[in-house]
This record gives structure tokens, C-alpha cells and sequence, in this order.
């Protein structure tokens, strides 16, 4: 099981996807805790199901809910801004050196649930139509399982959010460092943060529509 992350730790992460000063995040949570909302960049924070020893805050950016989360009154009330000393141990993290991870070229036939750092070729057979989901992240998202196949059979592979607009049916694409998971009842390739979807052949539409 994952360990729980900290609101210090989460705080930290999403100063650093959203390039907002900790401190100005800091600031503006405080002055939300008050004033019960306040803006930082270009994000909008709600205080939201306010107790004596804590509150909900809602966070959004551009009208889209970014993250719905618990924070308690003392760690508003700390005198160090907490996020920033955590901020400086992500960066830290990031730039630590990694060995590089291998990935395996696989036919389809090969996969097996479980496995990881698949690599492996395939054409895109059908693209359903996109679902809308509430992520485990506080965020909306698009999800579809797209259908793809090599010369040895199918599998699902599960497309989110841009990646869905930028493959079409038809289209030869690469799959790196992804891994298979069965999801309700079905094998399903996921590629991760980690994992890299390109095309190799892109579909002409006038052959698609001959």
C-alpha cells in the first residue's frame, strides 16, 4: 500500500505543478482560513466545512476543481511556512540521480497481468467515447479504453486526457515503459507518469473514409 502523503507534502507538490510561490500559496490559505476564499496566481481557494480545528478547502483553476482537501488550524498557524521547506526536499528528490529502468518489447500475446516496463507496437483498433471521472486526485478527468492490437492479438489501453485527442483509429503507435492490470475482468495496459505514448504511423483519413 502507498504511504499517506502529508498535506505538507501534497501542499508542495501542487506549488510546484502549478508554479505558485509556496509562500504566496502559504499566504493565501491563511487569508482563505479568514476570509473563507483568496486567490494565488491563478488559482482560486474556497475555505469550505470550516471547524474550530480545521477546514476543507476547495481549490480551482479556470473553473476546473484542481483538489478538494482537509487541513488542520495549527498547520496554518505554524510560524516556518511548512510547505516550503517540504517544496525544497521534492525539487531535491527530482533532481536525485536515477539508474535508468529498463523496458521490454513485448508482443501481446506475451503480456501477462502484473507486469511491468512493457514496451511494445501496436495499432489503434477503436477509440470509444470519452468518460468523465472524479480522480482520487480531487480533479475531473477523460478516460477511454481504447482497443489495440499487433499481429499476435488485442488488449485495452487506457487513454487519459490529451493522449485520447492525440491518437486517431488506424494509427501504429509505441508504448513505453507501461503495465498491464486487469480492470473489471479485462486486461488493461496503463503507461503512467513514467510511461511514453507516441505514434509511429499516423492513419490517413481519406484511406480511413475509402
Amino acid at each position: 500500500m502507498r504511504n499517506k502523503v502529508s498535506v505538507g507534502e501534497y501542499l508542495a507538490f501542487l506549488s510546484l505543478k502549478y508554479e505558485v510561490d509556496p509562500d504566496q500559496l502559504f499566504h493565501a490559505l491563511c487569508l482563505a482560513w479568514e476570509n473563507l476564499k483568496a486567490t494565488c496566481g491563478g488559482l482560486h481557494i474556497q475555505c469550505r466545512n470550516k471547524t474550530q480545528d480545521k477546514a476543507v478547502f476547495l481549490m480551482t483553476k479556470d473553473s476546473k476543481v484542481v483538489s478538494q482537501f482537509p487541513i488542520p488550524k495549527e498547520f496554518l498557524f505554524e510560524k516556518a511556512n511548512p510547505i516550503r521547506t517540504l517544496q525544497r526536499a521534492e525539487m531535491f528528490g527530482r533532481r536525485a540521480v536515477k539508474k535508468p529502468e529498463t523496458t521490454y518489447c513485448f508482443q501481446i500475446k506475451d503480456l501477462r497481468v502484473g507486469m511491468k516496463k512493457i514496451s511494445l507496437t501496436a495499432k489503434v483498433l477503436e477509440i470509444p467515447k470519452p468518460t468523465f471521472v472524479f480522480t482520487r486526485f480531487g480533479n475531473y478527468a477523460s478516460v477511454a479504453n481504447a482497443s489495440v492490437a499487433d499481429e499476435t492479438g488485442t488488449v485495452k489501453l487506457c487513454l487519459w486526457n490529451e493522449q485520447i485527442e492525440a491518437v486517431s483509429t488506424g494509427d501504429m503507435i509505441q508504448i513505453e515503459n507501461a503495465h498491464l492490470s486487469l480492470f473489471r475482468g479485462e486486461r488493461q495496459l496503463r503507461i503512467g507518469k513514467n510511461g511514453k505514448l507516441s505514434i509511429v504511423e499516423k492513419m490517413d483519413s481519406a484511406k480511413l473514409e475509402n
